[in-house]
């Protein structure tokens, strides 16, 4: 399916370096127009090198295809605004948002700072929003478009010293359902991917919050070399199929995607229910239901240590 995306403009946040990057390439392989959103900040969210953007803007034209650079932020919804316009500018329409953009700041709860709390949510879960309302308002007009937001594992299942990441990637996960439901009658899909791959993210994760998770007996998500082997550019193709016109019966989903895996999210269901026929709980008899049934089976994920 050559040219899947032809005549088709997107907008990819984050595409400067890493997951994003690759999807922008392949998307403007694909036959896309497409505006490169980067700042070039650090991986924790400071700095900024206005050459990044520019440089996958001169890879996607020096291989034959189409692309813009816009160096706006996702974190204020003037930044959101004009994103989009920028699309508009310059090809005059917009069929496709994917939001990468994200920085970490990996931290436990306990010595998490409200900056860096503040920071991670505001480029993850606000930065994904700003993008994404004032696509819809295009989407909605034109009765069409995708969406395609990030969310992560750390959000769906948790993972030690991310209390802000989780938070975010969780929100984005619940925000996607409700667009889903916001945007589906006008033509427009929205979904989300949850990506497994070796960036520049996961290289920043600092050595002492690994150590701290091994000394308390938690596992992370990324325990041995698997993430090593993982190429983020191994995201794109199904971030594109995604994108095209064969989706139009998907909507609302979480996808797991690594490697030469896609796995399809389970939604969150009622898995064991207790009730009590007289309408009303009290602890004599709510006690032996909750141990015996509802919670039968559950395992702590952090066991206090032994001492």
């Amino acid at each position: 399916m050559p040219d899947t995306l032809q005549g088709k403009v997107a907008i990819v946040t984050g595409s400067g370096r890493g997951i994003g990057r690759g999807v922008a390439k392949m998307m403007a392989e694909e036959g896309a127009k497409v505006v490169v959103v980067d700042p070039g900040v650090n991986v924790d969210g400071t700095g900024a090198d206005q050459s990044i953007a520019d440089q996958v803007v001169a890879e996607i034209t020096g291989a034959g295809g189409t692309a813009v650079a816009c160096r706006e932020s996702v974190t204020s919804m003037v930044g959101g605004e004009k994103i989009v316009q920028t699309a508009i500018d310059n090809y005059g329409r917009l069929d496709i948002v994917v939001t990468c953009a994200g920085i970490l700041r990996d931290r436990m709860v306990f010595n998490m700072t409200e900056e860096e709390w503040d920071d991670v949510i505001a480029v993850h879960l606000k930065g994904t929003f700003t993008v994404v309302k004032h696509a819809c308002i295009l989407f909605r007009q034109q009765r069409s478009g995708r969406i395609i937001t990030f969310s992560s594992q750390s959000g769906l299942v948790g993972n030690s010293g991310q209390a802000n990441y989780g938070a975010a990637k969780s929100g984005i996960a619940g925000f996607t359902k409700v667009v889903a439901r916001d945007m589906g009658r006008y033509g427009v899909t929205c979904n989300s991917v949850a990506p497994r791959a070796q960036t520049r993210m996961i290289g920043a994760i600092p050595d002492s919050a690994a150590e701290i998770r091994a000394r308390s007996g938690v596992a992370s998500l990324s325990e041995g070399n698997e993430m090593e082997q993982l190429d983020p550019d191994h995201i794109a193709p199904f971030v594109c199929y995604l994108a095209s016109d064969y989706t139009d019966t998907v909507n609302g989903q979480t996808f797991l995607v690594y490697g030469d895996t896609v796995s399809l999210m389970s939604q969150p269901r009622p898995q064991q229910t207790i009730y009590e026929p007289s309408g009303h709980w009290d602890l004599a008899n709510l006690s032996p239901l909750a141990i015996n049934v509802l919670t039968k089976g559950i395992t702590n994920p952090a066991p206090p240590a032994q001492q």
